[in-house]
């Protein structure tokens, strides 16, 4: 054997090591259980209304997205990002997201997604938190807009760096679907909390003014709907994701 020159035995063992070592790093541990009572959702986005806006329009609240520890990180406010003190009250609902279904590579090989340049071109990370605190400290430098630059906009952004579903275009419209059609209450009191207000001024408006007052909440509600696709869809500088 020359001299200097490993045996080959001990390169095969040094190569399954540190294949060995990679698949340690990107092993996903178990989370806690979601607990409402200490505001804890491990790797959940949480969603509550938002005063006033929630009370005309309740499809519109404002949201976060949590670490694997369970605490809530919300972008609310130009600048800053709040870590477990979620802005405008304790979660209204909550969707768990799959880490399996995130791409964490470890190098520009090893992305299992499809946007492997792309990904790694926007930031990608080795684990779920790391992909949150690279999107905290992109928004420490924005401007807070409640209609081009808001709470969504973070989760978003998040989502994207994850590559979650192996998509990267996770925008305002396609988390507040998410959190739709596939969240859950926390409680009843929740549900209460969320629609009282709407349902107090629906019935105050219609006492009040009557049918024109329908008319008008329809109206506002539709204007902030094709808003926000108008910025998704049509003109994609107008709104940060």
């Amino acid at each position: 054997m020359p001299r200097g020159r490993p045996p080959i035995m001990d390169l095969k063992t040094a190569y399954d090591v540190e294949l060995s070592g990679s698949r340690i790093q990107h092993e996903l541990w178990p989370l806690d259980e979601i607990d409402p009572r200490k505001a804890k959702f491990p790797c959940c986005l949480v969603w509550t209304p938002l005063p006033v806006v929630s009370w005309l329009a309740p499809f519109i609240g404002h949201v976060g997205i949590c670490r694997e520890a369970g605490a809530i990180l919300d972008f609310s406010g130009s600048y800053f990002v709040n870590v477990e003190d979620f802005a405008f009250g304790a979660a209204a609902r909550y969707v768990q997201l799959d880490r399996e279904k995130c791409c964490f590579p470890p190098n520009l090989a090893g992305h299992k997604c499809k946007h492997g340049y792309q990904h790694a071109e926007l930031g990608t990370a080795l684990t779920w938190d790391d992909a949150l605190q690279l999107s905290m400290r992109h928004f420490e430098h924005k401007s807070y807009n409640l209609f081009t630059c808001n709470s969504y906009s973070f989760v978003a952004n998040c989502l994207n760096r994850l590559c979650y579903e192996g998509s990267m275009d996770w925008n305002m419209i396609t988390v507040a679907a998410l959190i739709l059609f596939k969240g859950q209450w926390v409680n009843s009191m929740s549900v209460i909390r969320s629609f009282l207000p709407f349902t107090v001024v629906l019935c105050l408006g219609l006492l009040l003014v009557g049918w024109p007052f329908l008319v008008g909440l329809f109206s506002f509600s539709l204007l902030l709907f094709g808003w926000f696709l108008l910025g998704t869809y049509c003109v994609k500088t107008l709104l940060e994701s």
